[in-house]
């Protein structure tokens, strides 16, 4: 078998982070649909803790809903910057909850036709959470919630942060909840080997830079772990040129390139034992690993 047929069962679906740029996630799942892949379960962090859910609540309809979903949204659907501020927070949630609201999920996270887990961080300990059962507005708001941008959600005594803090691409979840293999959902810059290069000498710049060497080599850690027990698969997107992170108005690019890109990795994919398969391991052999 070759493509994502030869992956061993369970496979878990892995949903990362990234904000407005979880538009790609839509055209790598438009890929996944037309090829018929279901996974035996999904894991996902912040947006992809929202997307993930969906696909477990529509399972082969979750792309065009989706779709319709992110080409319409702005800025201020979402990041109200200036307005609803709260006192731990420079939003109010009242957009992301009016979101889950229309997407169509029942109220409780076990009633999902597919097992389904959103990361999360607590903010008290800094341990990973992971949010398998119960409400499923408060474990997607919890997953979602960026520190300072988003209200913590207080849920079952502890207070909940974005899950992408400690766990961007919760592979390492899925491996200890038993999944035999991995499909990944990555997004962003910081998913890709980093130029070196030296931002621009300003303050927003260089803090941009940090952070996503920080969640770049998170990523990798995990997925190296991970890949050296069972077959680790990153679909790619294809983006090189990324919008801004409060800009919602590249959508559809975003959703066409990254349905192409995934597409064509997925039907050039031979999986041969663990690994990490990714474009440019895409020939490997033996582990599925060349460097």
């Amino acid at each position: 078998m070759s493509g994502l047929d030869a992956l061993p069962r369970p496979v878990a679906a892995v949903v990362g982070g990234g904000g407005v740029l979880g538009s790609a996630h839509v055209g790598v799942g438009y890929a996944l649909e037309q090829r018929g892949f279901v996974p035996d379960m999904i894991f996902g962090t912040s947006v992809g803790a929202l997307t993930g859910a969906i696909a477990a609540a529509h399972v082969d309809s979750a792309a065009p809903w989706l779709d319709r979903v992110w080409t319409r949204l702005r800025r201020h659907d979402v990041f109200p910057l200036g307005r609803l501020a709260t006192r731990v927070s420079l939003c109010a949630d009242r957009g992301l909850r009016r979101l889950i609201a229309r997407a169509g999920l029942p109220a409780r996270i076990e009633q999902l036709p597919i097992p389904f887990t959103a990361v999360a961080m607590d903010l008290v300990t800094g341990a990973e959470v992971l949010l398998d059962r119960g409400d499923l507005e408060s474990a997607l708001l919890a997953s979602a919630a960026i520190p300072g941008i988003f209200p913590p959600v207080v849920r079952d005594g502890r207070t909940l942060v974005d899950g992408g803090v400690v766990a961007y691409v919760p592979v390492r979840a899925a491996l200890r909840a038993g999944a035999a293999s991995v499909v990944v959902l990555s997004i962003g810059p910081e998913s890709w080997p980093l130029q070196p290069i030296m931002p621009p000498r300003r303050p927003g710049a260089i803090a941009s830079r940090a952070g996503m060497m920080l969640f770049h080599h998170q990523i990798e850690r995990d997925l190296r772990e991970v890949s050296q027990q069972i077959p680790t698969v990153v679909l790619p997107n294809g983006v090189r040129d990324w919008p801004a992170p409060w800009d919602f108005g590249h959508s559809q690019r975003l959703i066409r390139t990254s349905s192409a890109a995934a597409g064509s990795f997925i039907d050039r994919l031979q999986v041969d034992g663990p690994g990490l398969y990714r474009t440019h391991t895409l020939t490997a052999t033996g582990t599925g690993v060349t460097r």
